[in-house]
């Protein structure tokens, strides 16, 4: 147990029992992630759990409450699941970002927060990549909707000459909170292969078990 959850407990928001969340009992009680096809683009994907009432209380509890210690804790125990022959791979980490709306609306982009969470746990840097392009949030459309996937436009970086930005070497990880068609993770993928990014992988907090049906995640987008 840190210092801090004992300084500052917070109740599980599944159970309420503090001092973290998800609680040690709730943690070991989520579903293994299904066995699914990686999504285009990715050479990989991993994720902690499966979307379902187990885990679903604490990403929605930070995008709705602002409770974003369950989306710290679970990627922090996401990071840990991540092979050593895909951590051999990588040189750096970023994000799928929300709509700019979804943004402002809660305060923060839930990936960014994962990011910066797996990036710390992993030992290493993550670096801004990606901008969503207009168009419509993920909530509410339809499954065949969302199989065409946000818009994505990878950032251009420079350096203080004005000439492109070299990253660290290595591949890029791609974090999300929750993989329901694969579309997001594939649209960042492409983006970022067109900027010259050739070796990606995926970690996300929970993968939806059937994409065609049960629970939408999309509605939280």
């Amino acid at each position: 147990m840190r210092l801090l959850d004992l300084l500052l407990p917070v109740p599980c928001a599944r159970c309420g029992q503090p001092p973290v969340s998800p609680c040690r009992n709730c943690l070991a009680t989520l579903s293994e992630s299904p066995e699914l096809p990686v999504p285009a683009g990715l050479r990989s994907l991993t994720a902690l759990t499966s979307y379902d009432e187990r885990s679903s209380r604490f990403i929605t509890e930070a995008k709705y409450h602002n409770a974003r210690t369950g989306l710290v804790e679970l990627a922090r125990w996401a990071a840990r699941m991540v092979p050593a022959g895909v951590h051999g791979d990588l040189g750096l980490v970023t994000w799928a970002p929300t709509t700019e709306k979804r943004r402002r609306e809660r305060g923060f982009d839930q990936g960014r927060v994962i990011a910066g969470v797996v990036g710390r746990t992993l030992g290493l840097p993550t670096r801004n990549l990606l901008r969503r392009g207009r168009g419509p949030a993920q909530t509410g459309r339809s499954r065949s909707e969302r199989l065409r996937g946000p818009e994505m436009i990878a950032r251009r970086r420079v350096d203080a000459s004005g000439a492109a930005a070299v990253d660290r070497p290595g591949g890029v990880l791609i974090v999300d909170d929750v993989c329901t068609t694969g579309a997001t993770l594939s649209a960042a993928a492409a983006a970022l292969a067109d900027a010259g990014h050739e070796v990606l992988h995926g970690l996300v907090i929970a993968r939806t078990p059937d994409p065609g049906g049960g629970i939408d995640p999309g509605a939280w987008r």
